[in-house]
């Protein structure tokens, strides 16, 4: 502990070591009667308990717990994995019971550690490159500032009250971030399960060719070269997002290929197929590279269909497939069931238009979700800054209550602004009428 800690603390606070305000308690359990706690139960940087309460015997030791302890989760420390139990069970050996006593409370404790500095500094003690552990040894001697039994129950109490608003504020948000999603796949359903005069249904198999790549062996792979993607590099492509290019290729591999079995050109749509489906990319004009067989399915020469027409009409598609399978993506896409799927082919002059509408609606609402995650992640700094103030002892000060007003300011009403826009926008499309069909 360095000399200046304690002079920098408020008036009445001391500055003890962790191991002079509690104990580990590692108490082996040896009855089978009690419910037991593993580390996937307790969700990171919360503290919720997510497991239920039925009795529950493992073939592995455990260590026994009550009401009175503090779970920490030492196995991977950066998940932040600790939880304050009230009730009696056993837990994994990987969790620590955590008892505290007279100079601390356990909600005081449970704060200290989830916090941000103290995540950081626990996971710098670990030890193991597979399975990295907390050095609890190392732990045991953390300092940590100790204020007045009363004053602790005070910052607990405006911890509880700032973090149930600022949860409250994140579920709002999350909420209208799925508002959002949920309008443009309603406009979407309502575009690709209608037709209009003159609109052909034809399954995508009588229009184009579903395809893969060739494979590409391991032993292939080239430290520079032509990018090789897997549906990492697809999905992240799909969303606008930078690429972290990592594999490829060489040239004179590259021009095998493209000569005897072709390259996708642009147009072309890659789809993954594979673990997450439906993350798509439509090839532009300058793109160089190759990818993965199996994991992606290509699907090209759709002469008669607006390439992005039939991105919108996939979309359509995958999202359906995972509302049957309530909820629960489904896990390979295959080329044979994508042929069948029959999609409405109107003119290529009313695919323009829908498309450019579609891609309208696309960006108020991507817009919206944009500024829906800025105020998480607002929120989740504000309540970093929180933290930090409750043990600095800003935070039982006159002023150091005034997060209301930033828990408003984070979550904000433009948002609410951005949604009416989308809302619109929809409007519009519906609204939108030619000789062919209202869309």
């Amino acid at each position: 502990m360095k000399k200046g800690d304690a002079l920098s603390l408020p008036k009445g606070w001391e500055m003890k070591k962790l191991g002079d305000v509690c104990t580990y308690e590692k108490n082996k359990y040896k009855g089978n009667n009690l419910p037991y706690v593993g580390l996937e139960h307790i969700e990171s940087n919360t503290g919720k308990y997510i497991g239920d309460f039925s009795i529950t015997n493992v073939k592995s030791s455990t260590f026994k717990f009550s009401s009175n302890h503090i779970l920490y989760g030492r196995l991977r420390p950066y998940l932040n994995k600790v939880l304050i139990p009230y009730f009696e069970g056993h837990c994994s050996t990987e969790i620590f019971p955590i008892k505290t006593n007279e100079n601390i409370t356990r909600e005081y404790l449970f704060y200290w550690l989830i916090m941000e500095t103290t995540v950081s500094k626990i996971n710098s003690t670990w030890t193991g490159a597979r399975m990295p552990r907390a050095n609890m040894n190392e732990v045991i001697n953390f300092p940590i500032p100790i204020p007045p039994l009363p004053e602790q129950k005070q910052i607990v109490a405006i911890l509880d009250k700032a973090f149930a608003a600022i949860d409250q504020a994140k579920a709002n948000i999350e909420k209208n971030i799925a508002n959002d999603k949920e309008l443009f796949q309603s406009k979407l359903n309502e575009i690709f399960s209608q037709k209009g005069e003159g609109w052909e249904e034809k399954t995508l198999g009588e229009i184009g060719t579903l395809t893969s790549s060739k494979r590409i062996f391991k032993k292939e792979y080239v430290k520079e070269g032509v990018p090789f993607y897997r549906s990492k590099e697809i999905k992240e492509l799909g969303n606008r997002k930078e690429i972290s290019l990592e594999l490829f290729i060489s040239e004179e591999r590259y021009n095998e290929i493209k000569e005897k079995f072709g390259i996708p050109k642009q147009g072309d749509v890659l789809l993954t197929a594979v673990g997450t489906i439906g993350e798509m990319y439509v090839v532009q004009k300058d793109d160089k590279f190759y990818f993965k067989d199996g994991n992606i399915m290509w699907l090209k020469d759709f002469d008669t269909l607006n390439s992005y027409y039939l991105k919108y009409a996939l979309s359509n598609y995958v999202e359906q497939l995972n509302s049957m399978s309530k909820g629960s993506a489904y896990s390979a896409l295959t080329i044979s069931t994508l042929k069948k799927y029959s999609i409405p082919v109107p003119s290529e002059s009313k695919q323009a238009e829908i498309v450019n509408s579609l891609n309208e609606l696309k960006k108020k609402t991507y817009n919206i979700e944009s500024h829906y995650q800025k105020n998480l992640t607002n929120l989740e700094e504000l309540k970093k800054s929180i933290l930090q103030k409750a043990f600095s002892g800003e935070l039982t000060r006159p002023e150091g209550t005034r997060y209301e007003k930033e828990v408003r300011s984070a979550s904000d009403k433009k948002g609410t602004k951005h949604s009416k826009e989308a809302r619109s926008a929809s409007e519009r499309i519906t609204n939108k009428k030619s000789p062919e069909r209202a869309i």
